[in-house]
Protein backbone atom coordinates (compact mmCIF):
# COMPACT_ATOMS: atom_id res chain seq x y z
CA UNK A 1 0.00 0.00 0.00
CA UNK A 2 2.27 2.40 0.74
CA UNK A 3 4.77 1.48 -2.27
CA UNK A 4 1.43 2.80 -4.48
CA UNK A 5 1.20 5.83 -2.56
CA UNK A 6 5.13 6.43 -3.00
CA UNK A 7 4.58 5.58 -6.71
CA UNK A 8 1.42 7.85 -7.18
CA UNK A 9 2.92 11.11 -5.20
CA UNK A 10 6.47 10.37 -7.79
CA UNK A 11 4.14 10.78 -10.72
CA UNK A 12 1.87 13.51 -9.71
CA UNK A 13 4.73 15.24 -8.81
CA UNK A 14 6.35 13.80 -12.65
CA UNK A 15 3.69 15.46 -14.02
CA UNK A 16 3.21 18.80 -12.13
CA UNK A 17 7.15 19.36 -13.15
CA UNK A 18 6.58 18.67 -16.51
CA UNK A 19 3.22 20.69 -17.33
CA UNK A 20 5.33 23.95 -16.77
CA UNK A 21 7.03 22.96 -19.42
CA UNK A 22 4.36 21.62 -21.96
CA UNK A 23 2.92 25.06 -22.79
CA UNK A 24 6.42 26.45 -24.32
CA UNK A 25 6.35 25.87 -27.81
CA UNK A 26 9.72 26.29 -29.93
CA UNK A 27 9.43 28.80 -32.91
CA UNK A 28 10.36 27.71 -35.97
CA UNK A 29 13.01 30.66 -36.14
CA UNK A 30 14.51 29.27 -32.74
CA UNK A 31 15.20 25.65 -34.55
CA UNK A 32 19.15 24.80 -35.25
CA UNK A 33 21.67 26.83 -35.92
CA UNK A 34 20.23 29.17 -38.81
CA UNK A 35 17.62 31.25 -36.72
CA UNK A 36 15.89 31.43 -39.81
CA UNK A 37 12.30 29.24 -40.76
CA UNK A 38 12.75 25.58 -41.35
CA UNK A 39 10.68 26.62 -44.40
CA UNK A 40 12.65 29.40 -46.09
CA UNK A 41 14.59 28.36 -49.23
CA UNK A 42 17.96 29.82 -49.30
CA UNK A 43 19.70 31.19 -52.45
CA UNK A 44 23.51 30.27 -51.91
CA UNK A 45 25.72 32.83 -52.94
CA UNK A 46 27.81 32.20 -56.50
CA UNK A 47 31.33 31.45 -56.23
CA UNK A 48 33.67 31.55 -59.67
CA UNK A 49 36.39 28.85 -60.92
CA UNK A 50 39.31 29.94 -61.41
CA UNK A 51 40.04 29.70 -65.84
CA UNK A 52 44.21 29.86 -65.14
CA UNK A 53 45.64 27.64 -67.13
CA UNK A 54 47.09 24.14 -66.31
CA UNK A 55 51.26 25.43 -64.29
CA UNK A 56 49.88 29.26 -64.01
CA UNK A 57 48.33 29.19 -61.25
CA UNK A 58 49.68 29.34 -57.24
CA UNK A 59 48.91 26.01 -55.25
CA UNK A 60 46.80 26.39 -51.98
CA UNK A 61 48.26 24.83 -48.81
CA UNK A 62 46.05 21.75 -48.03
CA UNK A 63 43.44 21.82 -45.47
CA UNK A 64 44.79 19.41 -42.97
CA UNK A 65 47.23 16.72 -42.81
CA UNK A 66 46.73 14.17 -45.80
CA UNK A 67 43.79 16.16 -47.53
CA UNK A 68 43.97 15.70 -51.26
CA UNK A 69 45.54 19.49 -52.58
CA UNK A 70 42.79 21.70 -54.67
CA UNK A 71 43.46 21.61 -58.35
CA UNK A 72 45.11 25.10 -59.07
CA UNK A 73 43.57 25.45 -62.56
CA UNK A 74 40.43 25.22 -64.78
CA UNK A 75 39.06 21.74 -65.43
CA UNK A 76 36.22 22.25 -67.46
CA UNK A 77 37.70 21.05 -70.83
CA UNK A 78 38.95 18.04 -68.94
CA UNK A 79 35.13 16.92 -68.10
CA UNK A 80 33.60 14.92 -67.65
CA UNK A 81 35.95 12.23 -66.17
CA UNK A 82 35.07 8.73 -66.95
CA UNK A 83 36.91 5.33 -66.26
CA UNK A 84 37.84 5.81 -69.46
CA UNK A 85 38.60 8.92 -70.64
CA UNK A 86 40.88 11.22 -67.94
CA UNK A 87 42.42 13.66 -69.30
CA UNK A 88 44.75 14.24 -65.86
CA UNK A 89 46.49 11.18 -66.01
CA UNK A 90 48.10 13.11 -69.29
CA UNK A 91 50.23 15.45 -67.31
CA UNK A 92 49.46 13.99 -63.36
CA UNK A 93 50.91 10.21 -63.87
CA UNK A 94 54.60 10.39 -63.71
CA UNK A 95 55.60 8.16 -61.23
CA UNK A 96 59.78 8.83 -61.99
CA UNK A 97 58.62 12.11 -60.18
CA UNK A 98 57.65 10.41 -56.72
CA UNK A 99 60.02 12.34 -53.94
CA UNK A 100 61.23 14.44 -55.99
CA UNK A 101 61.26 18.52 -55.29
CA UNK A 102 58.96 19.79 -58.30
CA UNK A 103 59.84 22.71 -60.22
CA UNK A 104 57.52 25.21 -60.60
CA UNK A 105 54.97 24.72 -63.74
CA UNK A 106 55.43 20.92 -63.15
CA UNK A 107 52.28 19.01 -62.74
CA UNK A 108 52.07 17.21 -58.78
CA UNK A 109 52.55 13.75 -60.01
CA UNK A 110 50.02 11.20 -59.11
CA UNK A 111 51.05 9.38 -55.77
CA UNK A 112 51.73 6.32 -54.88
CA UNK A 113 48.83 5.22 -53.21
CA UNK A 114 46.59 5.88 -56.35
CA UNK A 115 48.88 3.15 -57.80
CA UNK A 116 47.88 0.56 -55.20
CA UNK A 117 45.21 -1.45 -54.83
CA UNK A 118 43.77 -1.11 -51.22
CA UNK A 119 41.57 -4.08 -50.93
CA UNK A 120 43.61 -6.89 -53.04
CA UNK A 121 47.07 -5.97 -52.50
CA UNK A 122 47.66 -3.06 -49.98
CA UNK A 123 51.14 -3.57 -49.97
CA UNK A 124 51.93 -3.74 -53.70
CA UNK A 125 52.36 -0.43 -55.70
CA UNK A 126 51.84 -1.29 -59.47
CA UNK A 127 52.94 0.09 -62.72
CA UNK A 128 49.10 1.69 -63.73
CA UNK A 129 46.54 3.93 -61.61
CA UNK A 130 44.16 1.89 -60.11
CA UNK A 131 40.52 1.63 -61.30
CA UNK A 132 39.26 2.80 -58.08
CA UNK A 133 40.98 5.90 -57.88
CA UNK A 134 40.32 7.15 -61.33
CA UNK A 135 37.63 9.86 -60.79
CA UNK A 136 39.62 12.40 -59.32
CA UNK A 137 37.00 15.24 -58.77
CA UNK A 138 35.70 12.69 -56.08
CA UNK A 139 38.48 13.97 -53.84
CA UNK A 140 40.35 17.01 -55.35
CA UNK A 141 38.24 20.04 -55.99
CA UNK A 142 38.93 22.89 -58.31
CA UNK A 143 40.26 26.29 -56.35
CA UNK A 144 37.69 28.83 -56.17
CA UNK A 145 37.03 32.31 -54.54
CA UNK A 146 34.75 31.32 -51.75
CA UNK A 147 35.83 32.36 -48.19
CA UNK A 148 36.80 29.83 -45.47
CA UNK A 149 33.78 28.94 -43.48
CA UNK A 150 35.96 28.38 -40.31
CA UNK A 151 39.59 29.38 -39.64
CA UNK A 152 41.88 27.16 -40.16
CA UNK A 153 44.97 26.84 -37.93
CA UNK A 154 46.68 23.62 -39.57
CA UNK A 155 50.44 24.02 -40.85
CA UNK A 156 52.28 21.72 -42.47
CA UNK A 157 55.23 22.72 -40.84
CA UNK A 158 56.25 20.10 -38.11
CA UNK A 159 56.56 21.23 -34.42
CA UNK A 160 58.50 19.31 -32.37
Amino acid sequence: MIKKAITLLACAALMAASSTYAGTAIKSEEMGLSKTSVFDVPTPKVYNYGDTAPGKSKLLPRAYSGAPPQIPHAVGDFLPITRDSNMCTACHSQPALWGTIRKTGTATPIPPSHYTDKRNAPDKVTDHLINARYNCNQCHVPQTNAPALVENTFSSKKTR
